[in-house]
């Protein structure tokens, strides 16, 4: 197992929150969630105030969101739109829309479920391709793909599927994250999807998959952008393996960033009951799902015979017992909050917040800050705004665009 340290300073904040309703954050205060176009100001240990304004609002059950540009924002609705905001208004038709899957296709355990996460390609100034991952439907279920299109306007044309990963089932968390590499590849979160988990028994099949190299449950894949496998990858020469997994032994990841100072890619990971964790991920590497946890199964027992280290599988960064169920992970960049360039931030579902973790501090080596959670939203997802803003969505059946920023002197 390998421990892994990290020395330099994490980003300070400037982001957006999937929250629902979707929030953006500006400055101080501690009071309940703002009513539509209302405004609440938060303190901060840095002694920054913010202050969180509803700058939109209408969306239904918003997943992700992404900035083609500083006056616009894309989101994507679950249940399969991918909605634009332009200047603080939300458009009335729906940039693209997810197909109905075929007849007689399983439904999800947690309907309806279409459309997850949304990333700009490097080049996107020029080429102005937009990815989606999405369950796509059939026979067996479904599983997550991915598909790209070209913004043109107000709508997402010439949109065409390019990888379908083998993780088919009809129940489980399959989160479907996606992060354009350094170097131009895609990275890709898939889910372990164990029906398993909270039926009260001890069975541990499903979640196994982690560990099977022949197939995409619980593991962190790589394509190109164009879907086809990279050649370097660490398990193309393998028989038997899936030449598109980079890391498993994952359970259910929402959250990859890459840490400013050091170049790792990072990943944020929910685990079972308790256990959630941070790590560092390396190509090959084994991250020990479902045989070590701080987490326990949902029956309270220890997940393995010896959860707590086994050779050859790597330790988190940083684990959260009791769970907060971390979602969209960034690193800050930017001086618009004091205290706070190189910071990491952490959307929590089940915790309601917005987590702030600076590192490398005088007297505590990893300070961990709780924000927004008078707020009691759970925060999907985290983006860091063209203007240093965050927008949250929290779990309401609307969704409003929130905003952070700094205020109050």
């Amino acid at each position: 197992m390998t421990v892994r340290r990290s020395t330099s300073q994490i980003a300070a904040l400037t982001a957006l929150l999937l929250v629902q309703p979707l929030i953006t954050a500006q400055g101080p205060a501690a009071t309940p969630p703002p009513a539509a176009g209302g405004m609440r100001t938060f303190d901060t240990d840095t002694g920054q105030r913010i202050k969180v304004t509803e700058v939109a609002g209408g969306l239904v059950h918003p997943y992700s969101l992404a900035f083609p540009d500083a006056s616009t924002m894309l989101v994507a609705e679950r249940a399969g739109r991918l909605r634009i905001i332009r200047n603080g208004v939300l458009l009335p038709t729906p940039a693209w829309e997810a197909a109905a899957p075929p007849p007689g296709s399983p439904p999800p355990n947690n309907p309806p479920d279409a459309l997850h996460f949304i990333e700009l390609h490097p080049g996107f100034a020029t080429n102005r391709l937009v990815y989606l991952s999405y369950p796509k439907y059939g026979p067996r279920g479904n599983t997550i793909a991915v598909g790209r299109g070209k913004l043109t306007g107000d709508a997402l044309t010439d949109f065409k599927e390019i990888f379908v990963t083998d993780a088919w089932g009809t129940f489980g968390a399959n989160p479907g994250r996606m992060l354009f590499g350094r170097d131009g590849t895609l990275y890709l979160t898939v889910g372990d999807r164990d029906a398993l988990c909270c039926n009260g028994s001890e069975d541990s099949s499903e979640r196994m998959r982690a560990q099977d190299l022949s197939n995409d449950f619980g593991k962190i894949l790589r394509i190109r952008d164009d879907g086809s496998i990279p050649p370097d990858n660490p398990f193309v020469k393998r028989a038997g393996a899936r030449p598109e997994i980079f890391t498993y032994g994952n359970r259910n990841a929402y959250g990859l960033a890459y840490h400013p100072d050091t170049g790792e890619l990072w990943q944020s990971e929910i685990g079972p009951l308790g256990g959630d964790e941070v790590n560092i991920l390396l190509p090959g590497h084994n991250y020990g799902w479902p045989f070590v946890s701080t987490g326990r199964n949902y029956t309270g027992t220890p997940v393995s015979s010896q959860p707590w280290f086994r050779e050859g599988m790597d330790e988190p960064r940083m684990v959260w017992v009791p769970s907060i169920s971390p979602s969209g992970l960034i690193f800050y960049k930017g001086d618009r909050f004091k205290g706070w360039n190189k910071s990491m931030f952490l959307g929590a579902l089940n915790g309601k917040a917005l987590w702030r973790v600076s590192f490398n501090q005088p007297q505590q080596a990893e300070k961990r800050e709780v924000l927004l959670a008078s707020l009691g939203v759970r925060v999907r997802d985290v983006q860091q705004g063209p203007e240093a803003t965050f927008t949250s969505r929290p779990s309401a059946n609307r969704l409003a665009r929130h905003r952070l920023v700094p205020c109050c002197v």
